[in-house]
């Protein structure tokens, strides 16, 4: 009965292990909605684009006193025509242990393009790091907004 009992302990244990990193894996799924960034007090609205997530400029403080407002800053001269608002800055990523790897983000405050990670610190909480090359990496946490 001793070794009947320690198996289903060691069973509920391994259960429960996977049970948890499949919860973990659904909170990565929670950073679909609107984001707010510390940086000229944008709006980003993040989606699921196929098997990975993506994030358009909805709102700025450039936005809101220009709704016109275009992508000056762009290292492609070719770009800078673009509108701000609706301008896609999170693309590439691929799901990975933690929320999404091997993407990228635009930065339309200086027009560079950086390699990026994303992770869900927390249900409102995103935790985003940029690098021109490792180790000149930045980092963000975004906030949920309502």
């Amino acid at each position: 009965m001793k070794g009947l009992s320690q198996r289903l302990t060691g069973f509920a244990a391994l259960f429960m292990a996977f049970f948890g990193a499949t919860q973990a894996m659904a909170r990565s799924e929670d950073a679909v909605g609107h984001w707010s960034t510390p940086s000229k007090h944008g709006v980003v609205e993040i989606a699921l684009c196929g098997a990975s997530v993506c994030g358009r400029l909805i709102e700025s403080d450039s936005i809101r006193a220009n709704p016109d407002a275009h992508d000056t800053k762009n290292s492609d001269v070719a770009l800078r025509t673009r509108p701000l608002k609706g301008l896609m800055l999170l693309t590439g990523f691929h799901r990975g242990s933690n929320g999404w790897d091997g993407g990228t983000i635009y930065n339309p405050e200086d027009g560079g393009t950086y390699h990026a990670t994303i992770t869900l610190s927390g249900p409102d909480t995103l935790f985003l790091k940029g690098c021109v090359i490792w180790p000149l990496c930045k980092s963000q946490t975004w906030h949920r907004l309502p």
